[in-house]
């Protein structure tokens, strides 16, 4: 049976609010006194938010919604919640819902945190009684005793969210809408939150969440659904709908990486990022998977081939090629020379290219620039660019720091057998 009956769904949304693209009395009064409108420009512009939505969430199950922001996820969950009505089609909730999208957002600011408990308890369908017999509970949840008599205007933004929070999930629903709130406040009340989460979960109620974290989504959910412009793109099991999405948010990247001019001919000596005096000109850097495909979206431990094409404009004796990896904020992970690995280039004249080949690429996930340089023994620089290249490293393991080493833990007592977690999992 389903909690969540979504059928051919359509919501839009209009691009101007007034008629003749008038926002504001101001602007409507300005703009009576110039030109008419192009009549042949319709008044009424829409965008649809979704289209043609088919869901069915069976009761008891955990879902989540995954997608680019602007893809629809928030609106799917205000229109389930009641937030929303549709343009077309028809939504069937059965069970008593309760959303946890714009927290507090019933709260009064002059009002103590009392009287809004009081006031946002009994908007979520709570009685008077049930709201007396829940308030200390709801109050020591969010973890705010000592500021409960308090305007909630005096509260931080941390505070007021863990209130709504609170009196959210003390409703009793049969339902749970969460949106991008399993974060709320600071680490101890975020692992509450999600915790309560599980709570509801094991007591058998329905949930759905949107959210952007996909270690979130794998934990707790099912099923999964991806949105794409307003329309399903796939539904299925959380890794497999995962996959599928990192995989294409990789694709994009890495498109939009090809894309950016990889030759150097944009920068020149003006730029603070490129300097030297030319005697050689790097003239294309390149990064290749092992089967030779550009690309500057990797995954941790792939093996990576970058190349440095060049052109030396007179004989250069003794030349010295480098290259460098930094994190984005420009802190340097690694640099290496053709010198410092013992390398002798007894001299180079016309074009060229040199390529270093990494067996494995270990970086941990984040985005990296790649500095490259030609120079002399001495340090004089015939052409560096300095951090000109971005590319960027995926892994399904979140661990920390710069690098990761290849490595395995193991686990000897209770009912624990051997576990790996190397660098190849």
């Amino acid at each position: 049976m389903s909690a969540i009956s979504v059928n051919n769904v359509v919501k839009r949304f209009r691009r101007v609010s007034m008629r003749g693209g008038y926002t504001t009395i101001k602007s409507l009064l300005l703009n009576t006194f110039r030109a008419p409108a192009n009549p042949a420009v319709p008044d009424d512009s829409y965008f649809e938010a979704l289209n043609g939505i088919d869901l069915e969430i069976p009761k008891g199950s955990t879902w989540g919604i995954i997608g680019a922001n602007g893809s629809g996820k928030s609106t799917l969950l205000k229109l389930i919640a009641g937030i929303y009505k549709p343009d077309k089609g028809k939504i069937l909730v059965d069970g008593r819902v309760s959303a946890l999208i714009e927290l507090g957002a019933g709260f009064h600011p002059e009002f103590s945190g009392r009287e809004n408990v009081f006031i946002n308890a009994s908007i979520l369908g709570m009685s008077k009684k049930l709201i007396r017999e829940k308030f200390d509970e709801i109050v020591s949840f969010a973890e705010l005793e000592d500021f409960i008599d308090n305007p909630v205007r005096t509260y931080s933004s941390g505070m007021f969210m863990r209130l709504g929070f609170s009196v959210a999930i003390h409703s009793d629903p049969d339902i749970l809408l969460v949106d991008e709130v399993l974060a709320v406040g600071d680490e101890a009340f975020s692992h509450k939150c999600k915790g309560k989460t599980h709570e509801f979960k094991k007591a058998g109620k329905t949930i759905v969440v949107v959210t952007h974290s996909m270690a979130d989504i794998q934990e707790l959910c099912e099923s999964a659904v991806w949105l794409e412009n307003g329309k399903i793109k796939q539904i299925g099991s959380p890794k497999r709908i995962i996959d599928s999405y990192l995989t294409t948010v990789a694709e994009l990247e890495n498109k939009i990486l090809l894309d950016k001019d990889h030759t150097g001919k944009s920068a020149d000596n003006s730029q603070t990022n490129r300097w030297g005096t030319r005697e050689a000109e790097i003239t294309r850097v390149t990064m290749r998977t092992s089967s030779g495909e550009e690309r500057y979206v990797h995954q941790s431990g792939d093996e990576v081939t970058i190349e440095v094409e060049y052109v030396a404009n007179m004989p250069l004796a003794d030349p010295v090629i480098g290259m460098g990896i930094h994190k984005q904020n420009g802190s340097h992970c690694y640099g290496t020379n053709t010198v410092i690995e013992g390398i002798r280039i007894d001299k180079i004249d016309g074009p060229g290219k040199v390529t270093m080949k990494f067996d494995r690429l270990d970086l941990v996930e984040d985005k990296y620039t790649l500095s490259v340089a030609i120079h002399a023994r001495d340090g004089h620089p015939y052409d560096y660019h300095d951090q000109m290249y971005s590319f960027t490293i995926r892994s399904p393991i979140k661990d920390v720091g710069v690098f990761r080493p290849p490595h395995q833990w193991s686990f000897n007592g209770g009912t624990s057998a051997i576990t790996y977690g190397g660098a190849d999992e």
